[in-house]
């Protein structure tokens, strides 16, 4: 019989079983008991460590915004550019969880004062680690420009997870991501 994580890690559970659940059912789908199920968990932990739903919803935001911040720190090896192009090709084949999760949770934040800081301020946290990235390639106005260019990745992301993109082979979308991160880089580096 698995051991059944305790505090921390079982908190990081719950919000990966809940991620799960709106990424696969939606957020009807979305239950303290459904997520305890989820989780191998005994009915009760969820509801112990997160009252409401929208506590649990919110835990869902901070627990993708944590991998969201541990994905976008560069290796000081490799070629900038480079490293966002295969953060977009990378978060689209490994995180369809976390991609449907968030879209589904963002529009439920419109209704959602609470979850819509949350999302917010992960937002801005992903924006401002970007501007730095922006900032080392040498283009100007980096914490400017960090907002447009995360909305252009962002919309890379969406149409692969849910538009036309996933009619691409992995080659093409990849191709397509690095041509279009490197045209966007090289207009906003010639822009003053």
């Amino acid at each position: 019989m698995p051991k059944l994580p305790l505090g921390e890690d079982r908190q990081d559970a719950i919000a990966d079983a809940a991620i799960h659940l709106v990424a696969t059912r939606g957020l009807r789908g979305l239950t303290h008991r459904a997520v305890d199920a989820e989780a191998g968990l005994p009915p009760g932990s969820t509801s112990y460590y997160l009252r409401t739903r929208n506590a649990l919803l919110t835990a869902c935001v901070h627990r993708m915004l944590t991998r969201d911040l541990t994905a976008t720190t560069p290796s000081p090896e490799g070629p900038l550019e480079e490293f966002l192009v295969m953060m977009v090709v990378g978060l689209a084949q490994e995180r369809a969880d976390d991609l449907a999760a968030r879209y589904e949770l963002s529009l439920e934040a419109r209704r959602q004062p609470e979850l819509q800081d949350a999302i917010v301020q992960g937002g801005r946290q992903l924006r401002d680690g970007l501007a730095g990235m922006l900032d080392a390639l040498g283009i100007p106005d980096a914490a400017e420009v960090a907002w447009p260019v995360a909305a252009m990745m962002d919309g890379l992301l969406y149409d692969r997870l849910a538009g036309a993109g996933t009619t691409l082979s992995t080659e093409a979308y990849e191709h397509a991501v690095r041509r279009t991160l490197s045209a966007l880089l090289a207009g906003l580096r010639d822009a003053r």
